[in-house]
């Protein structure tokens, strides 16, 4: 079954929400952006949530400590990189935590997802690229650009109600990712994000 991670949660309405429609992860974000938490925010968010659901913190270029006292704090379940994160950096933050760690890859041809498949992360998040952003653009890639690859990777950029049943058929993620597409004035709109998880428990 494509598991399904809500991104760029940020009121105890979306956790709430969440709680309701059950996607299997939910993300925090940590790096600058319209959806940013402090640490204090992240906490009281994540006792609300339902300990089935996981909390991913999403970081680009972050300090490892930070993201070691997030893991240690038990605020978040997983890391997503979503920035310039090498190999090294990557080995070297997994020798201090003891979480999942995604890689996200901004997509740019078929070549760096297999390069990126052999980076020492247990999975892959793809993404869209986007000069100058580190990610969030609202924008699908070619999901045909994706190879086989052993290493699971969550699918993401421009995903929504509409596409997700075509973006699974074409990629067969492991899981799906959706923030902008799901929310009505920059916040998340429980119908949105309602209909899109059933749009793709159906297609299962």
């Amino acid at each position: 079954m494509t598991k399904i991670k809500v991104c760029g949660m940020r009121r105890k309405e979306d956790i709430l929400m969440a709680n309701t429609c059950r996607p299997e992860y939910v993300g925090f974000v940590f790096a600058k952006s319209p959806r940013q938490l402090g640490i204090d925010s992240a906490l009281e968010l994540k006792k609300a949530l339902d300990p089935e659901i996981q909390a991913v913190g999403v970081f680009v270029n972050e300090y490892p400590e930070v993201i070691e006292t997030l893991c240690e704090s038990q605020i978040i379940d997983m890391v997503q990189l979503h920035g310039d994160e090498s190999a090294e950096y990557i080995q070297r933050l997994k020798e201090k935590v003891e979480v999942p760690v995604i890689k996200a890859l901004r997509v740019r041809d078929r070549q760096q997802i297999r390069e990126g498949a052999e980076l020492p992360c247990d999975y892959l998040l793809l993404d869209t690229y986007t000069k100058g952003m580190y990610g969030g653009s609202g924008k699908t890639f070619d999901w045909h650009l994706i190879p086989p690859i052993d290493k699971p990777f969550f699918l993401a950029g421009g995903l929504q109600e509409s596409n997700a049943g075509e973006a699974i058929a074409a990629a067969s993620p492991y899981a799906v990712d959706v923030s902008s597409a799901v929310e009505t004035d920059g916040y998340k709109d429980f119908e949105k994000v309602k209909k899109f998880i059933e749009r793709v428990r159906a297609y299962e």
